[in-house]
Protein backbone atom coordinates (compact mmCIF):
# COMPACT_ATOMS: atom_id res chain seq x y z
CA UNK A 1 0.00 0.00 0.00
CA UNK A 2 2.90 2.33 0.75
CA UNK A 3 4.13 2.28 -2.84
CA UNK A 4 0.62 2.95 -4.15
CA UNK A 5 0.19 5.86 -1.75
CA UNK A 6 3.53 7.38 -2.76
CA UNK A 7 2.57 7.05 -6.41
CA UNK A 8 -0.69 8.89 -5.73
CA UNK A 9 1.11 11.63 -3.81
CA UNK A 10 3.57 12.02 -6.67
CA UNK A 11 0.60 12.68 -8.95
CA UNK A 12 -0.33 15.75 -6.89
CA UNK A 13 3.14 17.26 -6.81
CA UNK A 14 5.06 15.54 -4.00
CA UNK A 15 8.62 15.06 -5.20
CA UNK A 16 10.49 12.84 -2.75
CA UNK A 17 9.66 10.27 -0.10
CA UNK A 18 11.34 8.64 2.90
CA UNK A 19 9.87 5.49 4.45
CA UNK A 20 10.28 5.40 8.23
CA UNK A 21 9.12 3.11 11.05
CA UNK A 22 6.20 5.51 11.60
CA UNK A 23 5.12 5.75 7.96
CA UNK A 24 6.08 7.97 5.03
CA UNK A 25 7.66 11.41 4.92
CA UNK A 26 6.64 13.17 1.71
CA UNK A 27 8.09 16.46 0.50
CA UNK A 28 6.55 19.06 -1.80
CA UNK A 29 7.50 22.63 -2.68
CA UNK A 30 5.19 25.03 -0.84
CA UNK A 31 3.78 26.74 -3.99
CA UNK A 32 2.58 23.36 -5.31
CA UNK A 33 0.87 22.14 -2.12
CA UNK A 34 -2.93 21.85 -2.30
CA UNK A 35 -4.59 20.72 0.92
CA UNK A 36 -7.78 19.53 -0.78
CA UNK A 37 -5.87 17.30 -3.19
CA UNK A 38 -3.97 15.75 -0.28
CA UNK A 39 -7.14 15.16 1.74
CA UNK A 40 -8.78 13.49 -1.25
CA UNK A 41 -5.92 11.00 -1.51
CA UNK A 42 -5.83 10.37 2.24
CA UNK A 43 -9.61 9.86 2.40
CA UNK A 44 -9.54 7.43 -0.51
CA UNK A 45 -6.88 5.22 1.07
CA UNK A 46 -8.22 5.79 4.57
CA UNK A 47 -11.35 3.86 3.58
CA UNK A 48 -9.19 0.71 3.54
CA UNK A 49 -6.71 1.47 6.32
CA UNK A 50 -6.92 4.21 8.96
CA UNK A 51 -4.47 6.98 8.06
CA UNK A 52 -3.39 10.14 9.80
CA UNK A 53 -1.05 12.89 8.66
CA UNK A 54 0.53 16.13 9.78
CA UNK A 55 1.92 19.06 7.82
CA UNK A 56 5.14 20.86 8.65
CA UNK A 57 6.70 23.76 6.78
CA UNK A 58 10.45 23.31 6.54
CA UNK A 59 12.52 26.42 7.27
CA UNK A 60 14.63 27.85 4.51
CA UNK A 61 18.16 26.57 4.84
CA UNK A 62 21.34 27.98 3.36
CA UNK A 63 22.41 24.96 1.39
CA UNK A 64 25.91 26.38 0.95
CA UNK A 65 26.54 25.44 4.58
CA UNK A 66 24.69 22.12 4.46
CA UNK A 67 26.13 20.89 1.17
CA UNK A 68 29.67 21.81 2.15
CA UNK A 69 29.46 19.11 4.81
CA UNK A 70 28.84 16.22 2.38
CA UNK A 71 28.50 17.62 -1.15
CA UNK A 72 30.80 15.83 -3.60
CA UNK A 73 31.33 16.95 -7.19
CA UNK A 74 29.64 14.86 -9.89
CA UNK A 75 30.69 13.79 -13.36
CA UNK A 76 28.16 13.28 -16.17
CA UNK A 77 29.32 10.96 -18.98
CA UNK A 78 32.94 11.94 -18.26
CA UNK A 79 32.20 15.29 -19.94
CA UNK A 80 30.36 17.53 -17.46
CA UNK A 81 31.92 18.22 -14.07
CA UNK A 82 29.62 19.94 -11.57
CA UNK A 83 31.24 21.30 -8.44
CA UNK A 84 30.76 23.92 -5.76
CA UNK A 85 33.13 26.86 -5.44
CA UNK A 86 34.88 25.18 -2.50
CA UNK A 87 35.81 22.14 -4.65
CA UNK A 88 39.03 21.97 -6.68
CA UNK A 89 38.84 22.38 -10.44
CA UNK A 90 39.11 19.40 -12.80
CA UNK A 91 41.24 19.95 -15.87
CA UNK A 92 40.44 16.88 -17.99
CA UNK A 93 36.73 17.51 -18.66
CA UNK A 94 34.95 19.21 -21.55
CA UNK A 95 32.58 21.29 -19.43
CA UNK A 96 32.90 22.47 -15.83
CA UNK A 97 30.00 24.13 -14.02
CA UNK A 98 30.19 25.74 -10.58
CA UNK A 99 26.95 25.57 -8.58
CA UNK A 100 26.50 26.95 -5.07
CA UNK A 101 22.97 25.66 -4.43
CA UNK A 102 21.66 27.58 -1.42
CA UNK A 103 17.93 26.67 -1.34
CA UNK A 104 17.56 25.90 -5.06
CA UNK A 105 16.99 22.55 -6.73
CA UNK A 106 19.47 21.44 -9.37
CA UNK A 107 23.02 20.39 -8.61
CA UNK A 108 23.15 17.37 -10.89
CA UNK A 109 22.97 14.95 -7.99
CA UNK A 110 19.25 14.29 -8.43
CA UNK A 111 18.50 11.85 -11.25
CA UNK A 112 16.29 14.32 -13.13
CA UNK A 113 18.97 17.01 -13.37
CA UNK A 114 21.56 14.40 -14.28
CA UNK A 115 19.34 13.09 -17.08
CA UNK A 116 18.69 16.57 -18.46
CA UNK A 117 22.42 17.33 -18.54
CA UNK A 118 23.07 14.02 -20.29
CA UNK A 119 20.38 14.66 -22.90
CA UNK A 120 21.72 18.15 -23.56
CA UNK A 121 25.06 16.63 -24.55
CA UNK A 122 23.38 14.79 -27.41
CA UNK A 123 21.79 17.81 -29.09
CA UNK A 124 23.67 20.43 -31.16
CA UNK A 125 23.17 23.68 -29.28
CA UNK A 126 25.29 26.15 -31.25
CA UNK A 127 23.31 29.24 -32.17
CA UNK A 128 20.12 27.99 -30.50
CA UNK A 129 17.61 30.12 -28.59
CA UNK A 130 16.92 28.34 -25.28
CA UNK A 131 14.27 28.76 -22.57
CA UNK A 132 14.83 27.23 -19.13
CA UNK A 133 11.50 27.00 -17.27
CA UNK A 134 11.70 26.48 -13.51
CA UNK A 135 15.44 27.03 -13.64
CA UNK A 136 16.29 26.47 -9.95
CA UNK A 137 20.05 26.89 -9.56
CA UNK A 138 20.33 27.78 -13.25
CA UNK A 139 22.44 24.71 -14.01
CA UNK A 140 20.63 23.78 -17.24
CA UNK A 141 20.72 27.35 -18.54
CA UNK A 142 24.45 27.42 -17.80
CA UNK A 143 24.94 24.10 -19.59
CA UNK A 144 23.06 25.34 -22.66
CA UNK A 145 25.28 28.41 -22.75
CA UNK A 146 28.39 26.22 -22.39
CA UNK A 147 27.21 24.19 -25.39
CA UNK A 148 27.00 27.26 -27.59
CA UNK A 149 23.44 28.56 -27.29
CA UNK A 150 23.28 32.10 -28.64
CA UNK A 151 20.45 33.24 -26.36
CA UNK A 152 19.32 31.78 -23.02
CA UNK A 153 16.31 32.90 -20.97
CA UNK A 154 15.49 31.46 -17.54
CA UNK A 155 12.92 31.96 -14.80
CA UNK A 156 11.63 30.40 -11.57
CA UNK A 157 8.63 30.93 -9.27
CA UNK A 158 10.79 31.23 -6.12
CA UNK A 159 12.57 34.49 -5.35
CA UNK A 160 15.27 32.59 -3.47
CA UNK A 161 15.95 30.50 -6.60
CA UNK A 162 16.11 33.67 -8.71
CA UNK A 163 18.69 35.18 -6.37
CA UNK A 164 20.71 31.96 -6.27
CA UNK A 165 20.41 31.40 -10.01
CA UNK A 166 21.73 34.86 -10.78
CA UNK A 167 24.64 34.27 -8.41
CA UNK A 168 25.46 31.04 -10.23
CA UNK A 169 25.20 32.81 -13.59
CA UNK A 170 27.77 35.33 -12.35
CA UNK A 171 30.07 32.63 -10.98
CA UNK A 172 30.04 30.93 -14.38
CA UNK A 173 30.60 34.11 -16.36
CA UNK A 174 27.04 34.53 -17.67
CA UNK A 175 26.72 38.21 -16.80
CA UNK A 176 24.28 38.83 -19.65
CA UNK A 177 21.64 36.38 -18.34
CA UNK A 178 19.25 37.34 -15.54
CA UNK A 179 16.67 34.94 -14.14
CA UNK A 180 13.05 36.11 -14.18
CA UNK A 181 10.56 35.63 -11.35
CA UNK A 182 7.25 33.84 -11.96
CA UNK A 183 5.78 30.94 -13.90
CA UNK A 184 5.73 30.79 -17.68
CA UNK A 185 2.40 32.61 -17.95
CA UNK A 186 3.54 35.41 -15.65
CA UNK A 187 6.97 35.84 -17.24
CA UNK A 188 5.46 35.36 -20.73
CA UNK A 189 8.67 34.88 -22.75
CA UNK A 190 8.39 36.44 -26.18
CA UNK A 191 8.97 34.71 -29.48
CA UNK A 192 9.73 31.07 -30.11
CA UNK A 193 12.62 28.89 -28.97
CA UNK A 194 14.74 26.14 -30.51
CA UNK A 195 14.98 24.38 -27.15
CA UNK A 196 12.75 24.54 -24.06
CA UNK A 197 13.94 22.93 -20.82
CA UNK A 198 11.44 22.12 -18.05
CA UNK A 199 12.64 20.05 -15.09
CA UNK A 200 9.73 20.65 -12.72
CA UNK A 201 7.12 18.02 -11.78
CA UNK A 202 4.38 16.12 -13.55
CA UNK A 203 1.46 18.33 -12.54
CA UNK A 204 3.16 21.55 -13.62
CA UNK A 205 4.35 19.96 -16.86
CA UNK A 206 0.81 18.85 -17.70
CA UNK A 207 -0.60 22.27 -16.84
CA UNK A 208 2.01 24.17 -18.88
CA UNK A 209 2.38 21.79 -21.85
CA UNK A 210 0.35 24.08 -24.11
CA UNK A 211 2.52 27.04 -23.12
CA UNK A 212 5.66 25.13 -24.09
CA UNK A 213 4.14 23.99 -27.40
CA UNK A 214 3.09 27.55 -28.24
CA UNK A 215 6.66 28.82 -27.76
CA UNK A 216 8.50 25.94 -29.44
CA UNK A 217 9.74 26.32 -33.00
CA UNK A 218 8.42 23.77 -35.55
CA UNK A 219 11.79 22.02 -35.61
CA UNK A 220 12.50 22.64 -31.91
CA UNK A 221 12.92 20.28 -28.97
CA UNK A 222 11.15 20.22 -25.60
CA UNK A 223 13.12 18.60 -22.77
CA UNK A 224 11.01 17.44 -19.82
CA UNK A 225 11.94 15.87 -16.48
CA UNK A 226 10.87 15.83 -12.85
CA UNK A 227 8.63 12.75 -13.07
CA UNK A 228 8.70 8.97 -12.67
CA UNK A 229 8.97 6.45 -15.48
CA UNK A 230 5.36 5.42 -14.78
CA UNK A 231 4.25 8.99 -15.59
CA UNK A 232 5.49 8.86 -19.18
CA UNK A 233 2.22 7.58 -20.77
CA UNK A 234 0.20 10.42 -19.20
CA UNK A 235 2.68 13.05 -20.33
CA UNK A 236 2.89 11.66 -23.88
CA UNK A 237 -0.89 11.46 -24.17
CA UNK A 238 -1.24 15.07 -23.06
CA UNK A 239 1.61 16.24 -25.29
CA UNK A 240 -0.03 14.58 -28.30
CA UNK A 241 -2.96 16.99 -27.99
CA UNK A 242 -0.52 19.77 -28.90
CA UNK A 243 1.11 17.85 -31.72
CA UNK A 244 4.18 16.86 -29.70
CA UNK A 245 5.66 13.38 -30.02
CA UNK A 246 8.41 11.46 -28.26
CA UNK A 247 11.93 11.75 -29.68
CA UNK A 248 14.04 10.27 -26.88
CA UNK A 249 13.71 8.91 -23.34
CA UNK A 250 16.24 8.39 -20.56
CA UNK A 251 15.62 6.80 -17.14
CA UNK A 252 17.68 6.70 -13.94
CA UNK A 253 16.56 5.32 -10.57
CA UNK A 254 12.88 5.26 -11.72
CA UNK A 255 13.05 8.96 -12.67
CA UNK A 256 12.76 9.84 -16.35
CA UNK A 257 13.42 12.57 -18.87
CA UNK A 258 11.86 13.05 -22.32
CA UNK A 259 12.68 14.94 -25.47
CA UNK A 260 9.57 15.90 -27.44
CA UNK A 261 9.12 17.62 -30.77
CA UNK A 262 6.56 18.26 -33.50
Amino acid sequence: MGEMLMAELAQIGFESFIETDEGIEAYIQAPFYESEALREVINRYGAETPLSFSIETMPRVNWNEEWEKNYDPILVDDKIYVRASFHPKKEDVTHEITINPKMSFGTGHHATTYLMLKLLLGLPMTGKRVLDAGSGTGILAIMAHRLGASKVEAFDIDDWCVENGNENFDINGLDDIRMGLGNIREVDPKGTFDVILANINKNVLLDEMGEYAQRLKPDGYLFLSGFYQSDIPDLLAHAAAFGLTQKETQTKNDWSALILGF
